[in-house]
């Protein structure tokens, strides 16, 4: 009987590296804008996102409340970065493991991405600071899904309310409670008062409007803590003529179906929650092997550069980056922005075997939208103070440059042109209540596990 030798154990084959000059994790401002510098200078770049888009975060409040088109918010990487095709590759994927100290990227699907350089532009996710129920029934507002979600739960809670009313049923105030009275809680509370006092007022019937209530909640003693006193009077000011109730000083104890319980055991009766109360570093960061620091972000030198993780940048709301004067930026769009470009700057000169530069960002301040004709901004390092309609009008200015493509321009200034002067909403979102049913019990959609990466 002839023997045969007994078949050895099969191994799985090491999964093929592919290599890169740079690979960069987020497509949001920061990687966006690091790839592009470094795509014009002809470096080779491998960009990663779950998304095969870029989402311009500023205005995802106007897109939940039918301002803009989804679109406009929305434009996808390969036209933003089609003049540096050559050089920018760019590739759709869910990452599931990140390792710094060899400066490795895995997806999902297996592949191993490697970079001489390995840039961390993440962003942040949505914190509910372990509320009870904020995570299962609150509607966070951090992405396109996001977005697309409040608007369809907007417009079915509307539909329902409308119908029960109609048909004689009981009459019970419908709510809406925005919890965070940061700049973009305010913003959101603002559009979405303006579209009761007018769209809903005459699109379904002025009685109705008015049993509909917005509330603007914040454990803080204040609205737009980044702001000075003065812009902070005017916007609450400003927000109770239209109608917001404002509640300061209540942390927010659970998140019912029914509306919110406040810590004072105050209830709030709201078919609609809001989530703007804050935002924390992706799981990404950790996972990845980095030491983070304040907020769950990694501190980072002058540089951008990540201490003792050599060819490691750590950009935008993922990084903790201090100035000059050793004062942490604020995560904003502007620094992200800034932030991309500069280290586009330094991974040239490593390439090339120079020395990176620290970081020297440019204070533009910042600015809030409240309502038509009404907005608060504090521009330049001296923070010169401005509000109502010329605030309003350099909201639009700035916002309108913001946005990338023509096109996405074009269509924000005829929808602002539109919304501001008449009651029409006709970016209209199917209301799909049993597919955002099932998204829920997923978890929300913009609060990413490790294997996410969020736009910055």
């Amino acid at each position: 009987m002839t023997q045969h030798p007994a078949a050895e154990p099969s191994h799985p084959e090491s999964p093929t590296v592919l290599d890169h000059d740079v690979v960069i994790v987020g497509a949001g401002f920061a990687g966006l804008y690091a790839a592009k510098k470094l795509g014009r200078a002809g470096v080779d770049v491998l960009l990663l996102d779950q998304n095969p888009y870029h989402q311009f975060q500023p205005l995802l409040y106007q897109a939940a409340t039918s301002q803009i088109a989804i679109s406009t918010v929305a434009r996808p990487l390969r036209e933003i970065l089609r003049g540096e095709r050559d050089h920018v590759k760019i590739r759709t994927a869910r990452v599931a493991d990140v390792d710094a100290t060899t400066k490795t990227v895995t997806t999902e699907d297996g592949l191993v991405y490697r970079g001489k350089i390995l840039v961390i532009a993440v962003g942040t996710e949505p914190n509910f600071f372990n509320t009870p129920g904020a995570r299962e029934l609150a509607y966070p507002l951090y992405s396109v899904d996001d977005a697309t979600s409040l608007s369809s739960a907007m417009l079915g809670a509307l539909e329902r309310a409308a119908a029960t009313q109609e048909a004689g049923g009981e009459r019970r105030p419908f709510g809406v409670a925005v919890v965070g009275a940061g700049p973009t809680g305010v913003e959101t509370a603002g559009a979405i008062a303006e579209n009761i006092n007018a769209v809903v007022s005459e699109q379904y019937s002025p009685d109705f409007a008015a049993s509909i209530n917005v509330h603007l909640i914040d454990m803080g003693d204040t609205v737009l803590p980044p702001f000075s006193k003065q812009s902070q009077k005017y916007t609450r000011r400003s927000l109770q003529d239209l109608g917001i109730i404002i509640h300061l000083g209540a942390a927010v104890a659970s998140v019912t179906e029914n509306g919110v319980t406040l810590a004072d055991d105050t209830t709030i009766p709201a078919g609609i929650v809001v989530w703007t109360a804050g935002l924390k570093a992706s799981g990404l960061l950790g996972a990845a092997g980095l030491p983070t620091g304040r907020g769950g972000r990694v501190d980072v030198r002058p540089d951008l550069t990540v201490p003792d993780f050599p060819g490691v940048y750590v950009l935008g709301d993922a990084a903790n980056i201090v100035d000059a004067k050793g004062r942490t930026l604020p995560q904003l769009g502007s620094v992200a922005k800034q932030s991309g470009q500069w280290a586009a700057d330094n991974i040239q000169a490593e390439l090339a075997g120079q020395a990176p530069t620290p970081f020297g960002y440019r204070d533009l301040g910042f600015m809030a939208m409240i309502g038509r004709g009404h907005a608060v901004a504090e521009v330049t390092p001296r923070r010169f103070q401005i509000n109502g309609l010329l605030a309003f009008l350099s909201w639009l200015a700035v916002h309108l440059v913001l946005l990338s493509g023509m096109q996405q321009r074009i269509a924000a200034l005829v929808s602002w042109f539109r919304d501001y002067l008449t009651t029409s909403r006709p970016q209209v979102v199917v209301y799909q209540p049993q597919q955002y049913a099932r998204t829920r019990q997923r978890g929300t959609t913009a609060d990413r596990s490790t294997t996410g990466v969020n736009n910055d």
